[in-house]
């Protein structure tokens, strides 16, 4: 496998009780993955009426099942999230975990999350808007202390005053557990997102087009690689300190349904420009059907 520098991380999705789950998280690290994450919803696409966990407990149950692998949202979103609530509940998953958390950030997809508040549904350029909102009161919040205002009692306070959120003089958990504070990997697919990702991303995270497969999908992958380092040198950022995570089972195929599909798709990563994977941990059926035997598989290969 040419792609043996990729890192690869994987998602465990909320869907098992626990002691099952904590094998999965904890043997996610102990094969060597480098990377595992959960995906932020209340409910997803077709699995919505099955079981579902909630994403903090999750990863706060996960840093405690683990000590090394970094771990993360696939994605977090504003479509039922508050920026000053879901600050401190990260940050403090941030503090129990060691510093080892990634913070995922997407714009929220349409669907069930988008509208099971009773909130009406928005136009793509109102989802833009508010995630631009979420991630720059996000940018604050998780700062260090020392670099806030202070609020009119004399401690450290946050003021945020926009279209989308509000918040007067909110206080956080301390000091960072990744100074100065943990890493973005925003999502993105289009130009804006990409912006954003230019302006305040640690990282990059794409599914790729959704309108798209195989080898379509692939040619397109590269071109938004193409163009987020043209965003990046534009901003005057070095694109190769930016990492890029690619979702592999988002192209019309299942990177796990063997290790040779694995590696076929690693090593298209690599050569779109991708320091990531991101694979999704092996469904009993439905989508990501598979067998964990490949989980194990994929480490063996790469630890040769």
């Amino acid at each position: 496998m040419s792609s043996t520098a990729l890192r690869v991380g994987i998602v465990i999705l909320p869907q098992t009780p626990w002691p099952e789950a904590g094998r999965r998280w904890a043997l996610a690290e102990e094969l060597g993955f480098d990377h595992a994450w959960t995906y932020d919803h209340l409910s997803w696409r077709s699995l919505a009426g099955e079981p579902w966990g909630a994403t903090v407990p999750t990863l706060t149950a996960a840093a405690l099942a683990t000590s090394r692998i970094r771990l993360g949202t696939f994605v977090a979103s504003p479509n039922f999230r508050h920026p000053v609530p879901f600050a401190k509940d990260i940050a403090t998953v941030d503090e129990i975990a060691g510093g080892r958390l990634i913070l995922g950030l997407g714009s929220g997809g349409t669907g069930f999350d988008s509208v099971v508040l009773g909130q009406e549904p928005l136009t793509p350029r109102q989802r833009h808007d508010r995630f631009t909102e979420f991630v720059e009161a996000l940018d604050v919040l998780l700062r260090f202390e020392e670099e806030r205002p202070e609020g009119s009692d004399g401690s450290p306070g946050i003021d945020v005053r926009g279209e989308w959120y509000t918040a007067h003089e909110a206080r956080m958990v301390g000091a960072p557990a990744q100074p100065p504070r943990m890493p973005f990997a925003i999502a993105a697919n289009g130009p804006k997102g990409l912006d954003l990702v230019a302006r305040y991303g640690d990282g990059w995270i794409t599914t790729g087009p959704p309108d798209a497969e195989g080898d379509e999908w692939w040619s397109r992958v590269g071109s938004l690689s193409r163009s987020l380092t043209e965003r990046l040198e534009a901003a005057g950022r070095d694109p190769r300190e930016v990492p890029r995570y690619l979702s592999l089972d988002s192209g019309g195929g299942y990177s796990l349904a063997s290790l040779d599909a694995f590696e076929a798709a690693a090593d298209r990563a690599v050569a779109a420009g991708f320091t990531d994977v991101v694979v999704h941990w092996p469904r009993r059926d439905g989508i990501y059907a598979g067998s964990e035997d490949v989980v194990h598989e994929i480490a063996a290969a790469r630890a040769r």
